[in-house]
């Protein structure tokens, strides 16, 4: 997972203050973190029962995935900015707090629409509650010991996805006195409540900056982006179970022509001064192009990966719940090592490292096309797909690289964003590609879409191989 924050410029952020106990703060702080990011993978492996047990068509199931994405994905910006305006406490406890009763709302929902409902819900709350947790960490720690929390950070990060795909079959392939998939969710229940009552002690209060002090909040090109995404989504999702209706595709352009409204939109809001939701003139840095289309690249075939493989573990090839999250766990693992230890290779091949990284996933999923129906070569493509996503999580250093300081906070919002969207639209599209070839289930459906994720991925490295060029050290 990476990080998915937005904070201001070093020059911009307050001294900081002098906690009486920070490491208890910290683990407040990472526990909110994890939670959140726990919520990112742990429904995947989960999916097939849901589907199951509520009798939901394979588009409802893309949606309670996609549901949760879009709301973060749009509002997480919005969030940060929130923090900013009324103090990162008050929203950090705001926002555990909703997540917490998101997740109630979740597992007890009686229906798949009441259940996709409810993960926008989800979805809605982390984007307020993940934001302040960098920004403390940036502004109560300093010297080593912010070196050792963002370590700590980090280490989350790396560990959540392991932890949520693992985690998702063990509490689904348990099934907890008869409640299947519910945990899922319920899980959150309590460590949300302790942490809405811990917060409050644990973390000291922090001054509003007001409206003067902070970034305001771009509540028109909010009001854009959320409905273009719809419009876009939306059909993707459900035109193929509709057999790609007329309003599909009239959808899909109007979310287009929409999208170009809210681009001019914030164009026009930057020139004025103002504070857009996406400041677009970072793309003017050297690097930020190429790394925005290598991230994209990544996170639309990682999207695709964990939805499409979790459906065919389980309705492909019957595995229980709690097998197709072990099967996961060597991807996982390969993912959170190699994001965490790449920074100890030699810094003269540091920016030829997405490229490579991005080379060896389109490996891992051309092995899957031919060994999706298990066996050793299977496990093999699975840690090589999770070294490879572990060690392209280092074009963020390299496509942040050429920003100046003043627009930091841009860049890292426009990046992190872009990484939500794009994983939104592999759910979208190769969940559509896996669906369409896979009713009825059929083994064979993994490998082709393992195929185009390939593809996808290999396409990825063209951007890659730009982005090293653009890293380059420049002669003195």
């Amino acid at each position: 997972m990476i990080p998915t924050h937005t904070t201001r410029p070093a020059s911009a952020r307050p001294a900081p203050a002098r906690a009486g106990r920070p490491w208890p703060m910290l683990a407040v702080l990472l526990a909110g973190q994890f939670m959140g990011l726990l919520d990112l993978y742990i429904v995947n492996v989960a999916i097939p029962r849901i589907g199951a047990d509520l009798e939901a068509s394979g588009a409802a199931l893309q949606l309670v995935v996609g549901g949760y994405i879009i709301a973060y994905a749009t509002l997480l910006i919005t969030g940060a900015r929130l923090g900013e305006l009324y103090g990162r406490r008050r929203m950090y406890v705001i926002g555990v707090a909703a997540f917490t009763a998101g997740s109630l709302l979740c597992g007890l929902a009686p229906d798949i629409g009441t259940l996709i409902a409810f993960r926008f819900v989800q979805g809605a709350a982390a984007a307020v509650m993940v934001p302040q947790i960098m920004s403390v960490i940036q502004t109560r720690f300093t010297g080593r010991a912010r070196a050792t929390a963002l370590s700590a950070y980090a280490s989350v990060l790396s560990a959540g996805s392991v932890a949520g795909l693992t985690l998702g079959g063990v509490l689904t392939g348990a099934d907890l006195a008869g409640t299947g998939w519910r945990p899922v969710f319920l899980v959150n229940v309590p460590a949300g409540v302790l942490l809405t009552v811990a917060v409050p002690r644990l973390l000291p209060p922090d001054a509003p900056s007001g409206p003067r002090g902070a970034r305001g909040l771009d509540l028109r090109g909010l009001a854009l982006a959320l409905p273009a995404t719809l419009l876009i989504v939306l059909p993707l999702v459900l035109g193929r179970e509709a057999g790609w209706p007329v309003w599909a595709y009239v959808s899909i352009a109007a979310g287009v022509v929409l999208a170009a409204v809210f681009v001019v939109a914030q164009r026009r809001t930057a020139a004025r001064g103002g504070d857009p939701l996406l400041n677009l003139d970072v793309l003017r840095a050297t690097g930020m192009p190429s790394g925005l289309a290598t991230l994209i690249a990544v996170m639309v075939a990682y999207g695709g990966f964990l939805f499409t493989f979790a459906m065919h573990l389980q309705s492909g090839l019957g595995e229980s719940p709690m097998r197709a999250g072990l099967t996961f766990l060597p991807m996982a693992t390969a993912f959170g090592l190699a994001s965490f230890y790449w920074r100890r290779l030699p810094g003269r091949i540091h920016r030829l490292l997405p490229a490579s990284g991005l080379v060896l996933c389109a490996l891992g999923t051309a092995g899957l096309a031919v060994s999706a129906t298990g066996g050793p070569m299977m496990w093999a493509a699975l840690v090589v797909y999770g070294a490879g996503l572990g060690i392209s999580i280092s074009l963020l250093n390299h496509a942040l690289v050429n920003v100046p300081p003043a627009r930091a906070a841009d860049a890292s919002g426009l990046l992190t964003t872009a990484m939500q969207f794009g994983q939104l639209t592999g759910v979208a599209v190769f969940g559509t590609v896996f669906l369409s070839l896979a009713d009825p289930p059929r083994p064979e459906a993994m490998g082709t879409t393992a195929r185009w994720l390939s593809i996808v991925t290999a396409l990825g490295v063209v951007a890659a191989v730009t982005l090293a060029r653009a890293a380059r050290p420049r002669p003195a």
